[in-house]
């Protein structure tokens, strides 16, 4: 589409509406706004998107290791909350065209942005899974707060966690307590948890709110640091590709090494991420453990 046809298309809705300075036409670069790669490439469909930030695997380097201790954790992981909800926010919630004033309109009929911005009046609810997602969730509640209108922004809270055997293996997940701020129908539903391993106890809680008889969420994001294999599969199986991933790092340790030189998924039943006690390798540990200084 060329320059005139886009601003026939677009923008121009907005200049009869105001109803006065028909021949002024705003920047066409910001009525239709893209956003740009910085995902990894693989093939475990489109639902997974794996960020591509040297920045972000930086700080989260250092969070997974021995040497990072509180107050330390806590400041890299929500610095690493704060960028991924950014990310999400970016490509996946609505917008809207704006005509917004800026100060230059004291002194210009011109002084107006008009473009693109985050729809305000987006509903999301965002899911704390305690206890590793309290400090993920509560980051990205007040993220959303600063940028939609808070009267439209709520924090659930669930008490989710792993269940073991006798031997410290993983069997389920089970749920003690939930506190739910009101019903998620039509809303975006975020899932803040740090590592994604097995994908038991988020299944758990998004199996919940897809049981609820109001109606169903209009999206499903869970945002992790680490994920594995095994947890897109899990996910993947249970929801057919309708749960969206989104994460900095896919940790697959365990796998052969001549799987481990291909693109990521290529050969994903060879994939491996998880020991035999269910835990992440490279991994960071258990990080609910060392968000609250549980570690015996």
């Amino acid at each position: 589409m060329d320059f005139e046809s886009r601003r026939q298309s677009t923008c121009n809705p907005i200049l009869r509406q105001r109803g006065r300075y028909e021949d002024a036409m705003p920047d066409q670069n910001y009525c239709h706004l893209f956003t740009a790669g910085g995902l990894f490439g693989h093939a475990y469909g489109t639902h997974v998107q794996l960020i591509q930030d040297p920045l972000a695997l930086t700080h989260l380097a250092r969070l997974c290791h021995p040497d990072c201790v509180q107050p330390e954790i806590n400041r890299r992981t929500d610095w690493l909350y704060r960028n991924l909800v950014r990310e999400v926010i970016n490509r996946e919630f609505p917008r809207r065209m704006v005509r917004s004033e800026t100060r230059m309109s004291a002194h210009s009929a011109l002084g107006f942005y008009e473009g693109q911005i985050i729809d305000p009046e987006t509903q999301v609810t965002t899911v704390d899974i305690a206890r590793a997602g309290i400090l993920p969730s509560m980051t990205c509640f007040q993220e959303l707060c600063d940028v939609l209108n808070p009267k439209g922004v709520r924090q659930d809270h669930h008490m989710t966690n792993r269940t073991l055997n006798a031997e410290g293996h993983v069997t389920g997940a089970a749920t003690s307590g939930r506190k739910i701020a009101g019903p998620t129908n039509g809303r975006i539903l975020l899932f803040p948890d740090p590592m994604g391993a097995t994908g038991g106890s988020l299944t758990e809680a998004i199996r919940f709110y897809l049981d609820q008889p109001d109606g169903a969420p209009s999206l499903i994001i869970t945002l992790d640091l680490i994920i594995t294999p095994e947890f897109i599969r899990r996910l993947t199986d249970e929801f057919k590709g309708t749960v969206k991933i989104y994460a900095y790092r896919l940790d697959r340790g365990l796998s052969p090494s001549d799987v481990l030189k291909l693109p990521f998924g290529e050969r994903w039943k060879e994939e491996r991420g998880l020991d035999d006690r269910q835990y992440i390798v490279p991994g960071a540990g258990g990080m609910g453990e060392v968000m609250n200084n549980a570690l015996e």
